[in-house]
């Protein structure tokens, strides 16, 4: 009898790094529940981290950004130079989006940001994951909302139209959800999107999507409540 192929997709290999025991179980929780996913790391720490990583063995890691024995900034960008396929989701208590704007060039991209004093959804935490791990910037889509254009900076040229897709990317949406949340044709979202590439003057040789996300963060505010 003929072999037949497998239909089965790999499952998104998530490493979680986080030293406060209450949240990285939760977060454990959340991931192996999901049929798609699978945890082969879990680490207390930086150090901890270090020890059990090795290039290949994940697509995504989640990092506290505070660690009780490190950055987990630092701890990224080591991780990234030693597997440059891996994307990387920064997690936080404060505001602090602004990090990934302080990026050394080499490791660019794949960076993304979720607060946990917003309400974080599975949704959201393992659409922020597969973003990233292709990738993509995302930051945290109840700051993204929150967020307004700095006075005379480049954001201030968009439309209002334009910078409300704007804002949708970095919230993580593809063009066919901003498409559907803003009952516009997904091929008007993509032709509105090269309209702020130009306006951004966003250099066409390099990720536009990733660089648009990273000057939303860099030239907006956000409210305090």
């Amino acid at each position: 009898m003929p072999e037949q192929a497998s239909s089965t997709v790999a499952p998104l290999r998530v490493g979680v790094v986080e030293d406060q025991p209450l949240y990285r179980d939760m977060i454990v929780g959340l991931l192996r529940a999901q049929s798609d996913v699978a945890v082969p790391l879990v680490a207390s720490g930086a150090a901890d981290a270090r020890s059990q990583f090795f290039p290949g063995l994940l697509d995504v890691v989640i990092l506290d950004v505070y660690l009780h024995d490190g950055n987990g900034l630092a701890l990224g960008v080591s991780l990234r130079r030693a597997d440059p396929n891996i994307g990387i989701l920064l997690l936080s208590s404060h505001d602090v989006m602004e990090l990934l704007l302080d990026l050394p060039s080499d490791v660019t991209g794949g960076w993304s940001y979720l607060s946990k004093t917003s309400t974080l959804s599975t949704d959201v935490v393992l659409s922020t994951l597969r973003a990233a791990a292709r990738g993509e910037t995302v930051v945290d889509p109840h700051l993204a909302e929150r967020s307004f254009r700095r006075r005379d900076s480049s954001l201030e040229k968009l439309t209002e139209r334009q910078y409300q897709v704007l804002q949708l990317v970095a919230s993580g949406l593809s063009n066919g959800s901003i498409a559907e949340r803003l009952g516009m044709a997904q091929r008007t979202v993509e032709n509105t999107l090269v309209d702020v590439y130009d306006v951004l003057e966003l250099p066409p040789d390099h990720n536009s999507r990733v660089l648009a996300v990273l000057r939303f963060i860099e030239e907006t505010s956000r409210h305090d409540h």
